[in-house]
């Protein structure tokens, strides 16, 4: 009966801070009590960029660890990839993620997570993008010991108040990020651009895309409706659409990239964006539009949502930082050294990535991720 008053008093905690958010502070501590851990913390990644941003936290991380995270170990963060593949609300901790004894061996764990006796992390996504999240997360001490069943059941007991409660408050303030991500589709994109209905009639289309319709090599139009011409990619181009009439939190869980391929053999990559969600809903009201549809020739440029790439190819999490780290860095050595693991465990996990790719050499993984860039990042 305690427990059930405790929980009462905290979700009914959780709603008021939807209209005064300076009360984050004291109910994180609430919270963090509550799931058991040392520390509480609402933030984002940008999994694109390899950047975070904390926008309300309980004070359980020194300040100065905060910023080194901040500034530098976002980017050596083991569980990043992996993270792509969460489902919302779902608690899910760094095992789930990735090996823990990987995790051990990390730059991450020894010279971050480590000296601030820190031992794991237990996280929810609340909201998803094509290239970011939001989590509220609870991290764990030694003395703590990892994460167990009973957090997991404490955790699942107030996350979805505490999602609902960012969505009404607007904690995570996108407002001038989607507007200005909205503006720059519209402006100077080199890529097919087509404004969707929820059932793929297009609205509008830049002179790139009309080319594109055309030529009826990799996109067709009929009855106002934009098609792909090989029928299993168009099923899936449908699919993704509708979806993006429910908003970021729905195409971010299905993923928003997909393959294409054209009549004469040429590969292409499909991106969508939905318009239907905060700043992005009022912009594109006066054209009813729940989506923007991209298509662009695969070339080299940054990589789009990892999560096409492991989608297409079944790579494990550990298989697909492998790859990308690859990619960014060349050699064994420099990747081991980057992802805080063996030589050994490197060349296990890219012998996995070659059989399952096809590729032979370690220059067709590149041209490999190439074929995926993403025409929404600069």
């Amino acid at each position: 009966m305690q427990e059930v008053d405790q929980v009462s008093s905290l979700i009914r905690d959780i709603y008021d801070a939807a209209v005064d958010p300076a009360l984050w502070g004291d109910l994180l501590g609430d919270a963090r009590d509550f799931v058991g851990g040392s520390a509480a913390v609402l933030y984002s990644k940008d999994m694109t960029r390899k950047s975070a941003n904390i926008y309300y936290d309980d004070g359980g991380i020194d300040s100065h660890y905060k910023q080194l995270y901040l500034d530098q170990y976002v980017k050596f963060d083991p569980t990043s990839t992996a993270e792509f593949f969460v489902e919302i609300e779902q608690p899910t901790a760094t095992a789930d993620l990735v090996p823990y004894d990987e995790f051990l061996q990390t730059r991450y764990y020894h010279e971050w997570a480590r000296p601030q006796g820190l031992v794991d992390h237990l996280r929810a996504a609340l909201e998803k993008s094509g290239t970011s999240i939001a989590f509220f997360g609870v991290f764990r001490d030694q003395q703590d010991g990892i994460v167990d069943d009973e957090m997991r059941l404490h955790m699942r007991l107030i996350v979805p108040h505490v999602r609902r409660t960012m969505l009404i408050g607007q904690l995570i303030d996108r407002k001038s990020a989607e507007a200005a991500a909205f503006a720059d589709t519209l402006d100077g994109v080199s890529a097919g651009l087509f404004l969707l209905d929820a059932g793929g009639r297009m609205v509008h289309a830049n002179a790139s895309g009309q080319a594109m319709l055309d030529q009826r090599s990799v996109l067709r139009v009929g009855g106002d409706k934009v098609s792909a011409t090989e029928a299993e990619s168009d099923r899936e181009l449908n699919r993704v659409v509708a979806l993006a009439g429910c908003g970021d939190a729905a195409v971010g869980v299905k993923g928003i990239a997909l393959p294409l391929s054209a009549r004469d053999g040429e590969r292409y990559v499909a991106h969508v964006l939905p318009l239907t969600s905060g700043e992005r809903r009022r912009a594109g009201a006066s054209y009813a539009a729940s989506a923007a549809l991209f298509v662009h020739k695969a070339t080299l440029g940054a990589p789009s949502a990892p999560e096409t790439i492991a989608r297409l190819y079944h790579l494990t999490p550990s298989e697909l930082r492998v790859l990308l780290a690859v990619v960014q860095l060349g050699g064994v050595p420099e990747v081991a050294e980057a992802l805080g693991v063996g030589e050994a465990t490197v060349k296990t996990h890219l012998h996995h990535v070659f059989g399952k790719t096809g590729a032979s050499r370690q220059a067709d993984l590149v041209k490999l991720v190439a074929g995926f860039s993403n025409p929404l990042v600069n």
